[in-house]
Order: C-alpha cells, then sequence, then structure tokens
C-alpha cells in the first residue's frame, strides 16, 4: 500500500473525526469529493485507487479532475469549489505527515476556487407567507403537522437539516420560549420564538403524546422526515398556493427561501447584521451581508436622501461618436 492511502484513511478517522468532531454530513461529504479523485486519478495513472501515490495526484491532476467534475458530471461551480475545499483539506494534513512532497502539496492549495456569479437571495412577501401557511389542510394530521413545521421555519431561519433534526424536548415554550438546535460547525444555539410561533406549536406538542426524545416532525410511521420529504411537501403547498397567490409561481421556493424570508424579516425590523447571522448560526457576520444587497426598500430610501432635488432628471449623452462607441461596449 502506498503512502497515499493510509494519510488518506487517518485523514478521516484522525483530522475529521477525532480533532475537528466533523458532523455526518461533513465527512459524507469529503468521502464523495475525495472517493471521486482517487477514482479519476486511478483511471489516469491505470492504477488501482490503493496504489496511489501522492504524486499521482499532483496539481495537474487536481486541475483536470476539477474540469471533468463540470465538464463530464455537469456539476455547478458551487459543487465544484466545495470538492476542491475537500482536496484542499487532505493536502493540508498531508503537509505535516509528508514534507518530502511539501513543493507538490503547495502548488495544490494553491488552487483557487472558480468564481462564479452570485445571485440575489429569493424570498417570501408576507403574503406569500400567508397563501403557503394557508394552503396546509389543518383538519388532517399531516397538514397540522407541516403547517407546524413551516411556521417554526420561516420565524426561526433553521436549515433543513436542523429543522429535520429537531426533537420534541428541543423545543421549550415556557417563559423564554425557544428551540434548540445544533448547526453547521456543531455551533449550538437557542433561538427565541414569538407568541404566535408558540401558539402553533403547544397544540402540536400536545397532540404528539411521545417521549421528549421523538422526533418533532415525523412521518406517519414516526419516523424522522427527510430533507427531500420536506422540500417535497413545501413544494406541494407553494404549488397550491399559486392558485391564490401569483407571484409565488414565478419563484423557486426550497426550505432555504423560508430561511433567507427570516432573515428578510429580521432585516426589514432594522435588525444589525451581526445579529442576523448570529440569529441564523452563521460563522462569519460578512455572510449575511447578502441581504443587505437584496433589500431594494432600503436602496431606495438612501437614494431618496442623496437625490438633488433641484436636478433636472436626464440621460447622458456622449457629446463625441468615439465616446458614444466606449460609452457602449
Amino acid at each position: 500500500m502506498s503512502a497515499l492511502a493510509p494519510t488518506l484513511q487517518a485523514f478521516f478517522t484522525d483530522r475529521l473525526l477525532q480533532q475537528r468532531g466533523a458532523s455526518p454530513n461533513t465527512v459524507v461529504a469529503y468521502k464523495t469529493a475525495l472517493g471521486l479523485l482517487v477514482r479519476f486519478a486511478g483511471e489516469r495513472a491505470g492504477k488501482r485507487p490503493c496504489d496511489l501515490d501522492i504524486v499521482d495526484l499532483d496539481a495537474t491532476v487536481v486541475v483536470s479532475f476539477l474540469e471533468h467534475l463540470e465538464k463530464d458530471r455537469r456539476n455547478g461551480t458551487r459543487t465544484r469549489n466545495n470538492r476542491l475545499a475537500a482536496i484542499h483539506s487532505l493536502y493540508a494534513y498531508a503537509a505535516l505527515r509528508h514534507p518530502e512532497h511539501a513543493a507538490l502539496i503547495q502548488r495544490v492549495l494553491a488552487i483557487p476556487a472558480k468564481r462564479y456569479q452570485r445571485n440575489l437571495v429569493t424570498y417570501l412577501s408576507d403574503e406569500e407567507v400567508d397563501a403557503v401557511l394557508a394552503a396546509c389542510d389543518v383538519t388532517t394530521w399531516t397538514g397540522r403537522r407541516d403547517r407546524a413545521m413551516f411556521v417554526l421555519a420561516i420565524q426561526t431561519g433553521l436549515r433543513i437539516s436542523e429543522l429535520a433534526a429537531l426533537r420534541c424536548s428541543d423545543v421549550t415554550l415556557g417563559p423564554g420560549a425557544n428551540v434548540h438546535t445544533v448547526g453547521k460547525g456543531r455551533r449550538e444555539r437557542r433561538t427565541p420564538l414569538v407568541a404566535h410561533t408558540v401558539e402553533v406549536l403547544r397544540p402540536w406538542l400536545a397532540e404528539r403524546h411521545v417521549d421528549d426524545d421523538a422526533p418533532l416532525f415525523p412521518t406517519t410511521t414516526g419516523r424522522r422526515l427527510s430533507s427531500d420529504a420536506i422540500e417535497r411537501r413545501l413544494w406541494l403547498y407553494v404549488r397550491k398556493a399559486g392558485a391564490h397567490c401569483p407571484s409565488i409561481a414565478t419563484k423557486r421556493v426550497t426550505v432555504h427561501t423560508l430561511r433567507h424570508t427570516c432573515a428578510m424579516r429580521l432585516h426589514a425590523q432594522g435588525v444589525d447584521v451581526a445579529v442576523i447571522a448570529l440569529w441564523l448560526g452563521h460563522a462569519q457576520v460578512s455572510t449575511a451581508n447578502v441581504y443587505l444587497h437584496a433589500d431594494m426598500a432600503q436602496k431606495e430610501r438612501a437614494i431618496a436622501r442623496v437625490a438633488p432635488s433641484a436636478v433636472k432628471p436626464g440621460r447622458y449623452r456622449p457629446p463625441d461618436p468615439l465616446l458614444a462607441f466606449l460609452e457602449a461596449l
């Protein structure tokens, strides 16, 4: 067995599991990325993956692998960058164990992430939120479950993985009502619940009649709802809501859209972006700046303050044909 195989194994058992305490989702993501890499490198070198050495995975091979992801596997830029992040993490660990390959490892670590267009976030208006919630048939058990689940998601901005992992004991409805989650990066947080959310969750918890460790939002058989199932339920309600609220039919609505909706509601109420980042469980405050860019109302208020009132509105017209050509580029 070559030097690569034990290093790769130690990366998972030592670095990810013991040192970083990585979540199962992180382990799966890294396992997928590095598994694809060693398969690609093995086919390219004509070797079995266990026979590959570190020199078989130099910067040229890694760049070719990233191109393979985009062209052959039709992966998007974000997926490509996520795979590269896993590779960078492995090579940073390998640098400590194999200083003889320091130059090769540094060249791989120097491969930059690919830039991509960052679109404005999609979020729901108050009318669209009401339409989605009204689509839940509260005369049925699944309708009551789904309404409680989406009311909680819209108010707290939980990630879909956090929503699916909730247990009955994670919700406190007494004084200081809150929901407890362990989110991305194993960051623990408690998110306050407003009175309306408490009113919706209280009868749902009373209806559950189960132990504290049971899933808060289970399937009809009592098991935990999967992320795909939650997305499917939301899609059904959005399609139903489109009959009464045409604007929602033009949007691609996912559970992450509900998270954006929560953030935009907080921002509209004047909550500081640092608090929004804390509320949503972001590791960095700058991540929440995307909500500043999405708020057109704030931009309109800003331009209203600075626009000179005495200036006659008009359009700039270049005085020269050459300048007009350059202006039109």
